[in-house]
């Protein structure tokens, strides 16, 4: 089922009234998770908005997505302070990141890059649907992470601001320094109205609490980015509107510098030093090498009777480039190495339809419409050989999403999608590897083939606005995913792909929860459930030194908490905490850490003593997992490593010295925790075993016109 949004943010309002006006600020806050715009007081879900407010007060600590995400979003692994979100998942799934609905993720060949595509300076909220869902099609397991892009809000003007600031760690200040700058402006003239942005960073080294630098694995020292996103609309009238929008994303990690390698199960960390030029950092750089995104979008909202319209097409491109891994070396070829790149292109076309009938009582909204999509993936070597052979996907998938409000208290919400894929791979061959002179896979002449896949899967869920104090509801939703293809194809095992077990995934998830709103606090539970018959872990082969996927039934669980309690007119705090857990059930053993993190708790404080001055303290708790044992030589092996709890303080403020200026202010592990990220401990492969960034401050300024 669709699962448009609850909201985390602190809603201003006076305390004596806090109740009634609470309500109808959040009557009036909307969300687009179900494709169509509606009140969030009709939503049967516990799902977050994150707020522009809130985005703009983190990228004063943080300018990175992941991190904003892993503070904010209950259910979300926590930041693996790297470009890569691998191991973030979203309620121990996958999720879909999208771009106003373009979808960013590479799920045929998912290389856990998504959620770094876009400059948070160019968004106005982020929408997270949790849960496996239906309404955006395959790749949403775990949910969907939808960035939804600003609008022009200047009326017949030009309004604008530009910022700058640097960011330099406060352990050791050598090499450190970075600097950001970002623009927008936004205007209308007549049916006209405009919005571009941009953003360019260049990023210092990166230290840990002891002032070492960082390591390089999916690292963010010396990094590169930029950002430069426009959205051109013209208003045929007030019913008619075509809108254009193009977004171009790169960051890549430019460095000269070299990795002292450790051992997680050492305790030893890794991290980089200047080196001679043959030890430094080999290939080309790491990061997503252009990621551009075309949309062009016409509404009606007035098709017929009580009807609206909205037609799409769109197209994404991104290459997304790996490290150099000694792993993907063949020394009979003369490899000692290899660095992958993925590369992914989508084609695709949506019709929205929107219509809503009164009966006596009851409110009907039939949302129903068609999806087609064209992506076509591969995993190539830099140097030339084939990993992940091209795998085209054509899909075509209609849906129908029915909502009733009866009374204006009672909400029930049901839908269908009926979904057909065709997947092609031509012939080819498996790649021979080597982890050591010894220890070599065997590569495999592989038959191409189409495969077809056809899913109709079903949603809902039911809500019932009983009274402010408690409105419970009760959702269970399907979802079709064809999981990681690319993984699959490139540890095939036998010569025929109508044989590589890559059936689609059913996933069953099961949610349960209510708000409540009383004079000062508000509070959202939830408790879910998933299940699939076919879920995919790896499992790690030591006659050919492979991680080889392995298919089998799990079962997740878990539950979230939020409050939110406004104790005065100028302080709020928001805290939540969140619990997921996850087996094989086949085989009764616990999921590891690339599906399921760590228990998480976060609390927000924000003071606003006067209309020139405010200040945010965050802070993020990642408790203990420690769910397997060490293998006969005492070590861990795989996502299997044991994560011991850490705290992260955060601050942050604003300061308007002047009409049009205001400074600002950041500093992340305010108290220069020395710690391993929750991935750095868990996951025992080669570099991943990276502490987490030290005391670091961000000044900046910002001039508004």
């Amino acid at each position: 089922m669709f699962r448009p949004s609850l909201t985390l943010i602190a809603l201003a309002v006076s305390a004596p009234s806090f109740a009634n006006d609470a309500q109808k600020d959040m009557e009036r806050i909307i969300v687009s998770g179900s494709r169509v715009i509606e009140s969030i007081d009709e939503v049967p879900a516990s799902i977050t908005v994150i707020s522009r407010k809130q985005i703009e007060d983190h990228l004063k600590v943080n300018p990175e997505l992941q991190s904003l995400l892993a503070q904010m979003v209950p259910g979300l692994a926590p930041d693996t302070g790297s470009s890569s979100n691998t191991g973030q998942s979203l309620r121990g799934r996958a999720p879909l990141v999208m771009i106003d609905g373009v979808p960013q993720s590479t799920p045929l060949r998912n290389g856990s890059l998504g959620v770094k595509t876009i400059d948070p300076s160019a968004l106005a909220r982020i929408e997270v649907i949790k849960g496996a869902t239906s309404v955006y099609g395959n790749g949403a397991s775990g949910g969907i992470i939808n960035y939804i892009t600003k609008q022009a809000t200047a009326q017949d003007t030009h309004e604008g601001q530009v910022s700058l600031s640097s960011r330099f760690s406060a352990v050791k200040l050598e090499e450190s320094a970075g600097a950001r700058i970002s623009a927008a402006i936004n205007g209308k003239v007549e049916n006209f109205d405009y919005l571009v942005t941009a953003s360019y960073e260049e990023n210092g080294v990166q230290r840990d609490a002891e002032g070492d630098i960082l390591g390089l694995q999916y690292g963010l020292s010396d990094a590169e980015t930029q950002n430069y996103f426009t959205k051109l609309g013209y208003d045929f009238d007030q019913e008619k509107r075509l809108q254009f929008s193009y977004n171009y994303f790169s960051s890549q990690q430019k460095t000269d510098l070299g990795d002292v390698p450790g051992d997680i199960n050492e305790g030893v960390k890794t991290y980089a030093i200047h080196v001679p030029e043959a030890l430094q950092k080999r290939g080309k750089p790491q990061g997503p090498d252009g990621n551009e995104n075309i949309t062009l979008k016409y509404t009606d909202s007035n098709i017929f009777v009580n009807s609206e319209m909205t037609l799409d097409v769109y197209s994404q491109d991104i290459e997304n480039v790996f490290f150099f891994s000694p792993n993907l070396a063949n020394p009979d070829e003369g490899y000692d190495g290899g660095q992958s790149i993925i590369r992914s292109e989508k084609r695709g076309a949506r019709a929205t339809f929107n219509t809503a009938i009164d009966f006596d009582g009851v409110e009907a909204t039939f949302i129903y419409g068609i999806d087609a999509l064209k992506d076509t993936t591969s995993q190539p070597l830099v140097d030339g050989r084939v990993w992940v052979p091209e795998m085209e996907m054509d899909s075509l998938a209609g849906f129908l999403q029915t909502k009733w409000v009866i009374h204006d208290d009672l909400i029930v919400k049901a839908g269908v999608r009926r979904e057909s894929i065709d997947l092609s791979v031509d012939d080819y061959e498996t790649l021979k590897l080597c982890r050591s002179e010894t220890q070599c896979s065997v590569p495999l002449q592989v038959k191409g083939d189409t495969i077809d896949y056809d899913a109709t899967t079903y949603n809902i869920a039911i809500k019932y606005n009983w009274s402010d104090s408690f409105s419970p509801f009760f959702n269970y939703s399907q979802g079709s995913d064809i999981a990681d293809i690319g993984r699959l194809l490139r540890a095939a095992t036998v010569d025929d792909i109508g044989l590589i077990q890559t059936e689609a995934s059913i996933i069953d998830n099961y949610e349960v929860g209510f708000t409540s709103l009383f004079d000062q606090v508000r509070l959202e539970v939830a408790a879910y459930r998933s299940t699939s018959e076919l879920g995919t872990t790896n499992s790690f082969n030591e006659v050919t030194g492979v991680y080889e996927p392995v298919r089998a039934p799990q079962e997740i669980w878990g539950y979230e908490g939020l409050v939110d309690y406004r104790i005065s007119e100028t302080l709020n705090v928001v805290a939540t905490y969140s619990y997921v857990e996850g087996k094989n059930t086949e085989a009764d053993v616990y999921l590891g850490s690339r599906q399921i993190s760590p228990p998480k708790a976060t609390a927000n404080v924000n003071w606003k003593p006067s209309d020139t001055l405010s200040l945010t303290v965050s802070y993020l708790y990642v408790g203990d997992r420690k769910r397997f044992s060490p293998n006969a030589d005492g070590d861990y092996v795989g996502d299997q490593g044991p994560i011991s709890s850490y705290n992260i303080v955060n601050l942050s403020g604003q300061y308007q010295f002047a009409e049009n200026w205001n400074a600002f202010m950041g500093v992340e592990n305010l108290f220069n925790s020395d710690y391993y990220p929750a991935r750095a401990q868990s996951y025992t492969y080669g570099g991943y075993n990276i502490k987490g960034l030290g005391t670091t401050a961000t000044l900046g300024v910002t001039y508004s016109f």
